[in-house]
């Protein structure tokens, strides 16, 4: 189903189209609920544009989980880091 957000509305907002998609995506990317790819999709933008801008919002690029980062000091303890 597609979203509309009317002229109206993002005139309020003080946002151009191609902003409110980038706003949208960067904050659903901030929550969790979109991946790089699905986010900068959306944002209609390449994926290395895509982490710039989330870089300049200060919303990090990468969040492992604990499992990730315990698998990553096994690693590490194995090879003597």
């Amino acid at each position: 189903m597609p979203l509309t957000i009317s002229d109206e509305i993002l005139h309020e907002a003080g946002l151009s189209e191609c902003e409110a998609r980038t706003e949208i995506a960067c904050r659903l990317f901030g929550l969790g609920r979109l991946t790089h790819w699905a986010a900068a999709r959306w944002a209609q933008m390449t994926r290395p544009q895509f982490e710039n801008e989330l870089l300049r919002r200060g919303i990090d690029l990468y969040r492992p989980t604990a499992d990730e980062v315990e698998a990553d000091v096994e690693v590490m303890k194995r090879l003597g880091v």
